[in-house]
This record gives C-alpha cells, structure tokens and sequence, in this order.
C-alpha cells in the first residue's frame, strides 16, 4: 500500500482565459474543478496507474466535504482527519495562448494540537500496512513546521519509504529528520543548497548537497525532466532524464505526476533508471491535459519511449 499525506488539502479551481492581462476583465473558456493539494495529486496519478493507494490529510468544512465528495467520485480510497476550520481553495489562470499560468493559493485552515495529534495518530495506524508514504506540499496554519520531521522519523521506524516534496522551513526540518527521498523543483533546490544554479554541473553539487542536508536519495525536477542522485549509501548513481518537450495544455502538477511516476516504478520494484525514466514519461504526459493529476496511462509506454536518460559521473557536467 502507497500512502500521501496532504497537510494543506484543497479544491482546486484552473480556468483557462486566452489573452490573460491582470487588471483586464475577462471571460473563461474552460474550467475545471478538482479536490487538490500536492499529495492529493499524486494519490490521483497512482490510481490511474493501477496502484494501490489511500490519500490522507486534513478536511475541514463544507469545503473539506466537497473535496471528499470529489475524491469518492474518482474511486480514490481516503481516510482524511477532519477539522473545524475551513479546507482552502485555491485558483490557476491559464493563458493557453501563451502557456503561462498564474496561481493564487489560499493558506488554509487554522489547525488545532489536537487536530494534529488525532492525524499522526491515525496516519501511524494505517502506516501499519503501507511501503511507501508520500509528504506533500504546504502546511496550514498552526501547525508546526517540523511536522514532516516528526513523521518521517515515526514512519522511519515502521520501516516505511518516506518521500518529501515541501518548501522552505517544513523542507528543511524535514531533511534534518533523514527522509528516504526528496524531491524539490530547481528553485526550491537552489534555495535549500543556498545558490542559483549558474552551470550545469550545479545541479550535481546540489544533489550532493542534498545529502549532506539530511536526504537518503534526491531527486531534482525541471520542466524537460530531472537529474537524480538515487540508490543505497555508497553505491549511488547520478541519472539525468529528458524528455523532449511539446507545447502544454495545462503544466499545473506536472511534479506531482513525475514525483507519481517514481513511486509507482518503485512500489513495482523496478530499477533506478527504469523509476526516473517512468516519472519522466509520466510528468510529460499529464501536460496533456487539463487539471493537476491527469493522465492517460495508455501513452506512457508512448512516452517513456523519447525518454533518454544516462548515468552521469558525478563530477562530469550534465544536460
């Protein structure tokens, strides 16, 4: 069984609006609204992939009732905490004639210690019979930014794979806790080893950073692929994948189907190369379609076939 936690779950509201000016009025062309949040996405990816997955967080409200009721309607298998306050919704604005997109994110629902307390509880429970547990995303406020630390050790205990996509503090406590694998975006790894990545081979020192941070294996993400640093203590390998790139109907939780990808080749024992090959392929795919978490597992393999990855000498400049 694969686990997502998503602290700062959502509804999350993407329309598309040609010629988008901020401070213009304007009418949308399409619309679609989806229960979301970083976890979230990855919960909907795996299910569409055919693996075994239960989607966890905080609801809260007739907003948290709806997002439930969303993920019900697509037969992904929830066991979500609820809280008092009001679950968040968020907003993204896609210009398809220009493929840029401009997100507003609320902050979510205050959260009590208790609230708190009864989730890690809950989520120790269902660990019990799970291999693999996603962290994602943001964290609502009053709740304290090391929480991904404190559950990436309880799980760790339970011998559970612990996978961590966050940013700013809850990130870096999350690392000090040694999480099985990170994957952070180019900024957000920019940010975590404190610089831009001028060179190619940055990118390469960054995952070595990574690791001097706190991560077991790393993961770097970028709009054509990523470059990941992957396997046991002393026998790790650094990867680069690409993919060539076509114009997007929607990028929106792209990461959160590459990151998908990556557990699903994982969860099936695949090999290292074969899991980034399968994330990328994966990332590429949901491009295609309109809303976070969407693909069609039927081009995959389509896909993974214009995947070209190759193992690179970590002190050897990459793509």
């Amino acid at each position: 069984m694969i686990l997502t936690v998503t602290l700062n779950a959502a509804i999350d509201r993407t329309v598309e609006v040609p010629n988008f000016r901020q401070g213009r009025r304007h009418r949308a062309v399409e619309r679609h609204t989806t229960a979301g949040g970083k976890g979230v996405n990855v919960a909907r990816v795996l299910k569409l992939l055919g693996k075994p997955v239960i989607a966890t967080g905080f609801a809260g409200g007739p907003t948290g009732a709806r997002l439930l009721k969303r993920l019900a309607e697509e037969s992904i298998l929830t066991d979500f905490s609820r809280i008092a306050d009001e679950s968040r919704t968020n907003l993204a604005v896609i210009d398809p004639t220009s493929g840029e997109q401009t997100e507003v994110n609320e902050r979510g629902p205050d959260v009590s210690a208790d609230e708190v307390e009864a989730f890690v509880q809950n989520l120790l429970y269902l660990a019990q019979g799970a291999s693999l547990c996603v962290l994602a995303g943001s964290i609502p406020p009053g709740v304290q930014p090391d929480i991904y630390a404190r559950l990436i050790a309880e799980l760790g205990r339970l011998d559970v794979t612990t996978l961590l996509d966050a940013e700013g503090e809850p990130m870096r406590a999350g690392l000090r806790a040694g999480p099985s694998v990170v994957t952070p975006n180019v900024s957000e790894a920019e940010e975590l080893v404190g610089h831009e990545f001028a060179e190619p081979e940055d990118a390469v020192r960054a995952l070595r950073g990574l690791a001097e941070l706190g991560a077991g294996e790393a993961i770097i993400t970028r709009p054509d692929g990523c470059v990941a640093r992957l396997g046991p203590p002393g026998e790790q390998r650094v990867y680069d994948a690409s993919i060539e790139q076509v114009d997007p109907v929607a990028a929106v939780g792209s990461g959160d189907a590459l990151l998908a990808g990556y557990v699903a080749g994982r969860y099936d024992g695949l090999s290292a190369q074969e899991c980034i090959a399968y994330a990328v392929a994966c990332g590429a795919e949901s491009t295609q379609h309109f809303g976070a978490g969407k693909l069609d597992p039927a081009q995959i393999e389509r896909r993974l076939a214009s995947v070209e990855i190759q193992e690179v000498d970590a002190r050897v400049e990459v793509r």
